[in-house]
């Protein structure tokens, strides 16, 4: 994630420790291995037909789902390892009748929980469970005001039932942020979704770059062009700078491109800003994707196979019905995982004389793998010139 409202206009945030609170002393494009923050998506299950949804999920359960029993040995696990946070997802994860009582298990154990989800069937009453239960926060999903986001999520009333959501949460004080994946089916809803954050009081939003991965592969050729990816990001600090100004507190962040922190840094630069070293050894500090995909993000799926990320699917490290995710995590004989803790040797192409490769790590190894069928060729999502990018 790039925090936009921290490296492009100086605010702070909670999350900042997850980001930034470690050092970066290791060698060029190697990881130092860590506990991992984990996506895990409990259910295929869904109420909703997303374009854009990674797993391809349906209203139909996926034989083999783990059971209540095998999530709690999960749990136990996780908790174990003492993994930072544990993030709910699906599928839908509010369709899986079980969520509470795992949830309870899992805060129960000390796990910091979030979830992720369409927010259609939070209810008055399932909010106050979330707040109960002490769900740290709530990310739920729209890509687009009105009818824009029903064509998205491929049912009518979604956006109207999502926005409920949203106000059943904030009415029991529960922290809730929005997300949106960007791709041109939606791109000129920007200045919408942001007047309706600021209309609903919202204090956190996620833009998300479009992943290649289950339906999402399908829609690739409906992905935002690298011209216009760079005027969403332009847009977004600008727009973030605005409601910061303003007075209100809101955190901005986008996802799925670490190629986003040195455009931030650039932009700061041509714009004269004094916070361009602060930027620069926040960058670094953080390493970009050389800290995330199968080193601080990991994935457990709803059949219990594990994976480096949720968009990883089609890559599978092991399960945990056969073992746990703790040892499964630190086996690097496994070769993806070794090289994606190692990939500044194997990514290859513009990505390895990129003057900024310690800032961004060559972003996401799984859309080259989608798109290239080579997961350490370049991101096809890098929008930045050659020109930017060579050694000055």
């Amino acid at each position: 994630m790039i925090n936009i409202s921290k490296l492009y206009c100086g605010s702070a945030s909670g999350s900042d420790p997850l980001r930034y609170g470690h050092g970066h002393s290791q060698p060029r494009g190697m990881a130092r291995v860590k506990r991992p923050i984990v996506v895990w998506n409990i259910t295929k299950r869904c109420n909703l037909k997303c374009v854009h949804c990674y797993t391809d999920s349906t209203e139909c359960l996926a034989e083999g789902e783990l059971s209540t029993q095998e999530c709690r040995t999960v749990l136990d696990d996780l908790a174990k390892f003492e993994v930072p946070a544990v993030l709910f997802s699906g599928g839908e994860p509010t369709t899986r009748k079980d969520l509470f009582d795992l949830a309870g298990y899992a805060t129960d154990k000390g796990l910091r929980l979030t979830l992720s989800t369409n927010g259609t069937l939070i209810s008055e009453s399932i909010a106050a469970t979330i707040k109960k239960i002490g769900f740290t926060y709530v990310g739920i999903s729209l890509d687009g005001i009105g009818e824009t986001n029903d064509r998205f999520r491929g049912v009518e009333g979604a956006f109207k039932r999502a926005v409920a959501g949203i106000r059943h949460c904030k009415a029991v004080e529960q922290r809730v942020g929005l997300r949106m994946t960007l791709t041109d089916h939606n791109i000129d809803q920007l200045e919408g979704i942001f007047d309706f954050v600021e209309a609903e009081g919202i204090d956190r939003i996620c833009f998300y770059h479009l992943v290649y991965s289950g339906r999402g592969g399908r829609i690739r050729d409906n992905d935002l062009t690298l011209k216009r990816t760079r005027h969403a990001v332009e847009y977004i600090c600008d727009r973030t700078k605005q409601i910061l100004q303003s007075g209100r507190n809101v955190e901005v962040l986008t996802v799925d491109n670490h190629v986003d922190g040195p455009f931030v840094l650039e932009k700061l630069r041509r714009e004269g800003s004094p916070r361009v070293k602060a930027v620069e050894d926040l960058l670094l500090r953080n390493g970009g994707a050389v800290s995330s995909s199968g080193v601080g993000i990991g994935n457990i799926d709803f059949v219990g196979n594990v994976h480096p990320d949720q968009f990883w699917m089609h890559y599978t490290l092991g399960n945990v019905r056969h073992r746990p995710f703790s040892e499964i995590w630190q086996d690097e004989s496994e070769p993806l995982l070794a090289g994606l803790r190692n990939r500044g040797k194997k990514v290859h192409g513009r990505c390895r004389g990129c003057r900024f490769w310690d800032m961004c790590g060559g972003a996401l190894r799984v859309r080259a793998d989608l798109a290239l069928g080579d997961p350490w060729a370049p991101d096809p999502a890098c929008y930045l010139t050659d020109e930017e990018i060579k050694p000055r």
